[in-house]
């Protein structure tokens, strides 16, 4: 089956629009409590078939948890290379980290072992027409690079500051302009 049709599995079932949602001027980030609209700049809709097919490729859905495995495996693939969508991947790895841990954990881990998708330089056009195992085999590294726990404890500090930085400098910014 074709990554194509992959993905138009993928969206329905997971209830998410169609092509990712590209088309969209806005995308619905879902929280526990609460879901954030955000604007779907250019960028994110030139790579979100990346980020969607990653998911597939490891079999994770689109919540916290999978999204937590996804970005651990983005941030050892050297996806935070990639500005802005790499600083997203960092939120969201120090987002995973704080309520997914070992799925983080799980998906760095795995991440060492393969190239990022984003960095192979294949049209979307070209992605679309291969298997999920010909990509997984395109991806995977010849050389394994070795886990390294104070790597992996660098991006965790990096990305939980990312995540808990506006809840101190907000109300500070507040106190000060109020």
């Amino acid at each position: 089956m074709t990554v194509a049709k992959e993905l138009e599995y993928f969206y329905q079932a997971n209830n998410l629009d169609l092509d990712g949602g590209i088309d969209k001027e806005y995308f619905i980030m879902k929280f526990r409590f609460f879901s954030l609209k955000l604007p779907n700049s250019e960028f994110r809709k030139k790579i979100v078939h990346i980020h969607d097919i990653q998911h597939i490729l490891f079999n994770c859905d689109v919540s916290w948890k999978g999204e937590a495995y996804i970005a651990g495996w983005e941030i050892a693939t050297g996806m935070w290379k990639h500005f802005p969508i790499g600083f997203l991947s960092l939120w969201a790895m120090g987002f995973g980290i704080l309520t997914h841990p070992k799925e983080v954990l799980k998906g760095f881990k795995k991440g060492l072992s393969y190239n990022g998708l984003i960095d192979q330089n294949i049209s979307k056009k070209e992605i679309l027409e291969f298997t999920i195992q010909e990509v997984n085999e395109m991806l995977l590294k010849l050389k394994t690079v070795k886990f390294n726990l104070f790597t992996f404890l660098f991006w965790t500090i990096i990305s939980v500051t990312i995540v808990i930085t506006p809840l101190f400098v907000i109300p500070i910014l507040l106190f000060l302009f109020l």
